[in-house]
């Protein structure tokens, strides 16, 4: 299994859609409380022998989430603790400004999700409780969705439906929302996901109703968006909160879930018995970032607060 023991803490870490090899990391001082932060892309040397940095960036606060652009291999957006949201050319030399900084949100941004649809569309989602979406070539938002009553922790284009994103909430809710009317209108649907704050969500790749949330209450939820009375099944197994969930480009019903109990796990929510397929225990702090390629059918990540970086093949690993 490819490992790189960063500095900083690990918050997210995401595989590239037009490089099998590139991975994206955003990664913070003092397990993002104080100081500043890093943008960093890594390369595996060849499936199972290493991590490398090939370019890397500072932030001035906290680097809490990364997302490639989904119209060139060279940009990456950034949420920082300072409330902005930046894009970065990773094929500037070190210590090059961002292309763009946008800086509207009020507080910390949590999340950042580029649409595959609208190559130019990027969500920032935020502690102040809004989500912002932002033209890549544009200086301000294009649109403000406020419709949460605490802190947005994730944000999550469809990649089924062009316009459709949902976003996760510490006020116990996931609202799903049509980015051209949603500002004015409010949101398509509010569910009252979980007991505790949500921390997590994102959609099957194959289902367009379906979508998985994950919350501080240590478990993950299953949803048909068309009949949102009452979960599809509830995943149990986490012994803390659920940090993260990513749905598989490969298969409807597989997911990767990062948790702060140090665990990355894989559930096959159509298999007729246990749902909870793999458990990887090789973090020693807080798993607080996972993915799975879309270009290498099998293949996963995870970052974590002890700094630890790794991919490896779901039938394997550490």
């Amino acid at each position: 299994m490819p490992l790189l023991r960063t500095p900083l803490a690990g918050y997210s870490v995401k595989f590239s859609p037009f490089d099998p090899s590139r991975l994206a990391l955003a990664s913070s001082q003092n397990f993002g409380i104080i100081g500043n932060g890093k943008v960093s892309v890594l390369m595996e040397d060849g499936m199972g022998s290493g991590l490398r940095v090939v370019s890397e960036f500072d932030t001035r606060d906290g680097a809490y989430d990364v997302a490639w652009s989904e119209a060139s291999d060279a940009v990456l957006a950034v949420a920082c603790g300072d409330g902005s949201v930046k894009l970065y050319d990773v094929t500037a030399p070190p210590g090059a400004p961002p292309l763009a900084s946008f800086t509207e949100h009020a507080r910390e941004a949590s999340c950042v999700s580029w649409s595959c649809a609208r190559t130019s569309s990027l969500l920032s989602a935020s502690w102040d409780g809004t989500v912002r979406l932002w033209d890549a070539a544009a200086p301000g938002p294009v649109a403000v969705f406020a419709g949460h009553g605490y802190c947005v922790y994730s944000a999550a284009w469809s990649p089924r439906v062009p316009d459709v994103f949902c976003s996760a909430s510490g006020d116990c809710t996931v609202k799903v929302w049509d980015a051209r009317t949603g500002a004015r209108t409010g949101p398509s649907l509010s569910l009252a996901a979980h007991a505790h704050e949500v921390l997590t969500a994102d959609w099957s790749k194959y289902n367009d109703h379906l979508l998985a949330t994950g919350s501080v209450d240590r478990t993950i939820k299953l949803w048909d968006v068309r009949n949102p009375s009452r979960e599809i099944t509830v995943l149990h197994g986490h012994g803390y909160a659920v940090r993260r969930v990513s749905f598989s480009p490969h298969a409807e019903a597989l997911l990767l879930s990062a948790s702060y109990d140090m665990t990355v796990r894989l559930w096959d929510a159509a298999a007729p018995g246990d749902p909870a397929a793999r458990t990887w225990t090789h973090h020693t702090e807080f798993a607080v970032g996972c993915d799975l390629s879309s270009l290498v059918e099998g293949r996963a990540a995870s970052a974590g607060w002890d700094g630890l970086v790794a991919t490896w093949p779901l039938n394997g690993g550490p």
